[in-house]
C-alpha cells in the first residue's frame, strides 16, 4: 500500500470512527468499554494493515476488524455504571447469540445483509435469520409510554404513528424545551425520542438533561440531522442515535432496543 492509499484509508477510518464508537457502545452496553475496543481495533490495524484488506470496502473492513477483536475477547459486556446499564446487560444475556450484532449493523449502522456477512464472516442467510430473531425478541419484550420531542409536524406525526404501531403509548409531542419538560413532569415517560434543534431555537439536549435530572433512568433516543454534534468523543454521548432522514425500520429497532434494555419492573408488569 503506497502513501496515497494509506492517506485515503486513514481518512476513511477517521470518517467512520464516530459510527464505530456508536456501535461499540450499543454492543457492549457501556461507552468506556465500547471505546476501549475501538481503540484496540485501531492499534491492531496500525500494527498490521492487512486487516483492512480482508474486505474491499474500508468501512466494512473496519467494522470487521472490530468484530474480530471483540469476539476474540469473548464478546464481553462493559461493567455496568448504573442501575439502568445493569438492567440492560441482564437483558442482553437473554438474546440469541449474534442476533443483536446483526440487527445493530443492519438497522442502526445501515449495512446490507451482504456487508454484515463480511463483517461477521457468516453466510448472508444466517445474517437475515439473526436480524429477524433479534427484532422479534425485542418487540415481544415490553411496552411502555413514549414522549416525542420534535418540532417538525410531519416528522412528529410519522414518529407517533410508528411508536403507536409497535404497541407503545405516546404521552405527547413537544415542540420546545419548555413543552417537553412540562409534558414529562405531567406524565413520566418510559422512553424519550428527541430532536436536538427545536422550534423556538431551544435545545432538545437541554430539555432532555432537565428531564433526566428529575427522572435519571429514562432511556433517550436522539433523532437528528446533525449526528456529529453528539458523536464528538466527549462524554456523555447518547447510547441511541438515529440520523435524519431515518427509516421506519431504524426507528422501530431503536425503540425496541431502548425499551428492551432499559425496561423496569413497571414496564414488565
Amino acid at each position: 500500500m503506497n502513501s496515497s492509499e494509506e492517506a485515503s484509508l486513514s481518512a476513511e477510518i477517521g470518517r467512520s470512527l464516530p459510527y464505530l464508537r456508536r456501535y461499540g457502545r450499543a454492543l457492549t452496553g457501556n461507552q468506556i468499554s465500547g471505546d476501549r475496543f475501538a481503540a484496540i481495533t485501531l492499534e491492531a490495524i496500525l500494527e498490521d494493515l492487512s486487516a483492512m484488506r480482508v474486505v474491499p470496502e474500508p468501512k466494512v473492513a473496519l467494522f470487521h476488524a472490530f468484530h474480530r477483536v471483540w469476539t476474540s475477547a469473548g464478546s464481553p459486556l462493559g461493567e455496568p455504571d448504573n442501575g439502568l446499564s445493569a438492567r440492560a446487560q441482564g437483558h442482553m444475556l437473554t438474546l440469541t447469540p449474534n442476533s443483536r450484532e446483526a440487527l445493530l449493523l443492519n438497522v442502526i449502522e445501515g449495512f446490507t445483509v451482504e456487508q454484515i456477512a463480511s463483517i461477521m464472516q457468516i453466510d448472508a442467510e444466517e445474517v437475515a435469520h439473526f436480524i429477524d430473531v433479534a427484532a422479534t425478541e425485542m418487540k415481544e419484550s415490553v411496552a411502555g409510554s413514549v414522549l416525542v420531542i420534535e418540532d417538525e409536524a410531519i416528522i412528529a406525526l410519522d414518529i407517533v404513528d410508528i411508536v403507536r404501531g409497535i404497541g407503545h403509548r405516546v404521552t405527547g409531542n413537544a415542540r420546545t424545551h419548555v413543552e417537553a419538560v412540562a409534558l414529562a413532569l405531567a406524565d413520566r415517560p418510559d422512553l424519550i425520542l428527541a430532536d436536538i434543534q427545536l422550534a423556538d431555537k431551544s435545545s432538545g439536549i437541554h430539555a432532555v438533561n432537565e428531564i433526566l435530572a428529575e427522572f435519571p433512568d429514562i432511556p433517550v433516543i436522539f433523532i437528528t440531522a446533525f449526528p456529529e454534534r453528539l458523536l464528538t468523543g466527549n462524554r456523555p454521548e447518547p447510547a441511541f442515535l438515529i440520523t435524519k432522514p431515518f427509516t421506519e425500520d431504524q426507528l422501530r429497532s431503536a425503540v425496541g432496543q431502548a425499551m428492551f434494555f432499559a425496561s423496569t419492573e413497571t414496564l414488565s408488569a
